[in-house]
């Protein structure tokens, strides 16, 4: 297969176009050229041309995880999964994943902390966090230390109710409203519970 032309992308820097005589466009980046030494009027076999297309494959995935990570914090996990969406292969994907990790540009005990303390910011309990965790594909080993990281979850309740409360003593009625508010957050009914005797309020029991 004859190269036609070669051509630097107009609309994405590092990025060059190979146009082939049958009409397919290679998209590849400075590396690959320079590794195939490609140049216009190039007669590419079967098997050189194969090998370009994986190499070109490759590091357009890695382009791509790049400027994920580039634009927001993620988990390896949801690496992956954002570029298995993008249309890169599994193997693609857990490559550039880890590269990206290899280099130091994802960590996921970092990710699992900082993940952990945006929760913790928000106003979201234990239960709430680990469900975040989860979703996010921080692995489960990882859960702990950044849970450890956090505020004392009493701290947290306890700032809610008193600016919640403001010095009030509320009836059965608000008490219920604001303990079922603190669960939905992800925090346990015992930490709440304890949170109304630190405040002098009565409980009632399950």
């Amino acid at each position: 297969m004859r190269i036609d032309r070669i051509e630097s992308s107009r609309h994405k820097r590092g990025r060059v176009l190979v146009f082939l005589e049958d009409g397919a466009c290679l998209k590849i980046t400075e590396q690959e050229l320079l590794d195939f030494g490609l140049r216009t009027g190039d007669e590419l076999d079967g098997g050189t041309l194969a090998r370009l297309k994986e190499a070109a494959g490759v590091s357009n995935v890695k382009a791509a995880a790049a400027d994920l990570i580039g634009k927001r914090a993620m988990s390896r996990a949801s690496l992956e999964k954002k570029l298995r969406e993008k249309g890169a292969s599994q193997a693609e994907a857990r490559y550039a994943a880890e590269w990206l990790e290899a280099i130091g540009a994802i960590d996921d005990a970092d990710y699992a902390a900082l993940l952990a303390r945006h929760c913790a910011d928000l106003g979201y309990g234990p239960a709430r966090i680990r469900d975040k965790l989860y979703e996010k594909g921080v692995p489960r080993e990882l859960w702990d230390d950044a849970l450890d990281r956090l505020p004392d979850p009493a701290e947290q309740i306890d700032r809610f109710l008193e600016s919640k409360l403001r010095g009030q003593l509320p009836d059965q009625r608000e008490k219920k409203r604001l303990s079922d508010a603190l669960i939905r957050r992800g925090y346990s009914w015992g930490d709440v519970k304890a949170a109304w005797n630190r405040l002098g309020s009565e409980t009632w029991e399950d």
